[in-house]
Formats: C-alpha cells, structure tokens, sequence
C-alpha cells in the first residue's frame, strides 16, 4: 500500500512523523503558509520547482490541504504578468484570513533569472485572486514576516542584479508600500528568521563580494535581532548577535515558536553550501541539507542547545498546525525533490 493512499495515517519516516499528507507530488523551493478561517485550518503551498530541477520544471501550480479532511485539493494557479511559466523563490504569509504570495524568479528561455514584483492575495474560502501593489524594489528570496495582523516585511534578497539590505513593509491597512530602518551587515537573500514578539531575529543567506573585479557569491554566517517600535513599525533597532555555529545557511527556514514556556525563534534546514536550482554550486559541489536545530531566546538574548531533526533543505518557509512545526516539499539527501510533508518536533537539550 503507497504512502499516498494514507493520507490521514500518521506514518514514521526518517525519525519524523507525516501528521499531514504529502505533497501530491514532489515540489521544492515552493511558497508555504497556513490560515484559520472560520474554524478552518487551511495549508497552501503555492508555486515552485518539480523533481527535474531545471527551469522546464518551474511552475505556478497551488495546492491547498484542509486540516481533517482528505488529502490536498489543486487550486487556481497563481497569476503572472508575464508569459513566464513558473516562479520559485517566492514568498507567502498569511494575513487577515487570506494568504499573500510576494516576488519568486522565473527563468527565460536565455537561461535568465527575472525576479518579479507581484504580489498576489489569495481567498482559501472563495478561490480567488487579487493582485496587490507591486513591490517597489522586486525580490526574490527574500524574508517575509507579518507584524501585528497588519504589516508584512520583507527584509532582504535579491532583486535582478544583486542583494538588497531593504526592509520593505506593505501595510494591509493602507495597502500601501513603506520602507523602514535597512537590515544591518551584508545585503544577503536566502536569508531565515521569524519575529518573537516585537523583536526580529534573522540569520545567515548568501551575499556577494568582488574578487579580482569578479562578483563572487558567498554563505554569509551572521546573525541579527531587532526590536520594532510598537509604536512605529518602520523604526527597527538592530543589534548583531553571536551565531550559533559559526557554519552559515543557506535557504533555511525559521518560524516563532513556545519551546518549554520559552518564546523562541526556530531555525529549521537549509545548507551550508550555496547552490542553484538543481541543488548543485557553481563550483560543482553538491548541496547537502543539514540536521541541527538552532533555538533563540530574544528574552535571554541567547541560543538555546536543541535536538536534531530531519535533515532538508531549499525551503520558503515553515508553517503550524495546532503549535506543530512542517516543512512542505523541499529537498532531502541527494537533492532529492520530495513531496514530504514533515513535522519537526522540536526538543531542547539541557
């Protein structure tokens, strides 16, 4: 019996357990978020990256799982301005009931990477689609954040020629786009974080450097906490904080979470190497998702030592069911696109 026809049995794979259906099939680098509506716990993954792991493979495709009802349901497919077929490195959160997917890249036929400004919301209930300002500086890779069930902040990543050290905020109040206090250190994309309470913490992505008047494109292990002004959301002060292992990630994950009454930050997958779509670097050196659990307290200002879970990697978020941790999809060993869906139990070491 294939695991797709259980999707509702909790089944023991690699030490973790699929407490929802996988995927009805495999996808990676692919937008996640989860939403409560009416009752209604809704789960999307929206956009991404086939097994092939070439542009041919990129795609808009959506999928939404209902939490306690059977299996994934295909939704519309995102939208685009563009003839492009498909979209990775895309962004999405939930907002007001509604799910928001910002930027992606998509690949020409010239083997060109095109980060896109869309934005689009999207109504789990009704199934449609509305197209929301554009961002003003497009990115791709970049790290979305909601803040007080109003604004989103994107703060990083790549925008066609290079890394940006923006923080653009969209106010869904307003519906209009913002710009508040830069990120601190390199400008990087593929970066992680989440925020706990008021403060937000993120680290590590890839930035770029000149060598021999050659960019060169780099890990980046650093790591920084900001506190929002409640008061103002555009104020932010950054502080940088010492990193936990001194191995940079690259597309990681992160997510807010309560780990032993502990308000925390959990940083979840992603590699140490720097690599393309197909999982592989420029040099040649295969990516290789990593295992250990990065745990921070913004109240102790402190890492906290935790368990290892699941290695994987090329992720664009993590999401909760009911104060449970998933990843969607992504890549496993031997970059590996899988249709996965895996709970990460989080457990501190003492």
């Amino acid at each position: 019996m294939s695991m797709r026809s259980l999707p509702l049995l909790s089944l023991l794979v690699s030490g973790s357990v699929l407490a929802l259906p996988p995927l009805p099939e495999p996808v990676s680098n692919n937008a996640v978020a989860s939403t409560t509506v009416r009752g209604k716990t809704y789960v999307i993954s929206m956009m991404g990256i086939g097994p092939e792991k070439n542009s041919q493979s990129l795609h808009n495709k959506v999928w939404v799982h209902t939490v306690g009802e059977f299996g994934w349901s295909s939704m519309p497919e995102v939208p685009s301005q563009t003839r492009l077929p498909g979209r990775v490195a895309a962004s999405a959160v939930a907002l007001n009931n509604n799910f928001f997917v910002f930027g992606g890249y998509s690949i020409d036929r010239q083997g060109n990477r095109n980060t896109s400004d869309e934005i689009y919301r999207f109504n789990p209930v009704t199934q449609r689609y509305n197209r929301v300002n554009p961002i003003p500086v497009p990115v791709d890779d970049t790290l979305a954040l909601t803040y007080q069930d109003r604004y989103v902040y994107l703060v990083g990543g790549w925008s066609n020629d290079g890394a940006v050290n923006l923080v653009q905020v969209f106010d869904n109040f307003t519906q209009q786009w913002s710009q508040a206090t830069p990120m601190p250190g390199k400008a990087s994309y593929g970066l992680a974080g989440a925020i706990v309470s008021d403060h937000i913490v993120f680290c590590d992505g890839v930035s770029l450097s000149y060598q021999s008047g050659q960019r060169v494109k780099s890990t980046e292990p650093a790591c920084y906490q900001g506190k929002i002004n409640p008061r103002n959301a555009l104020r932010i002060e950054w502080q940088p904080i010492p990193h936990p292992t001194g191995q940079p990630r690259f597309r990681m994950a992160a997510i807010d979470s309560t780990v032993d009454d502990e308000a925390v930050a959990v940083f979840i997958g992603g590699s140490s190497h720097f690599y393309h779509i197909d999982g592989v670097s420029e040099q040649g050196d295969k990516a290789e998702p990593e295992a250990n659990v990065w745990l921070y307290s913004p109240a102790q200002q402190q890492w906290l030592a935790a368990k290892p879970t699941t290695a994987v990697m090329d992720l664009q978020g993590l999401v909760k069911v009911n104060d449970a941790i998933y990843s969607i999809g992504g890549m496993l060993a031997g970059q590996q696109v899988t249709p996965q869906v895996l709970q990460h139990s989080i457990e501190r070491v003492k």
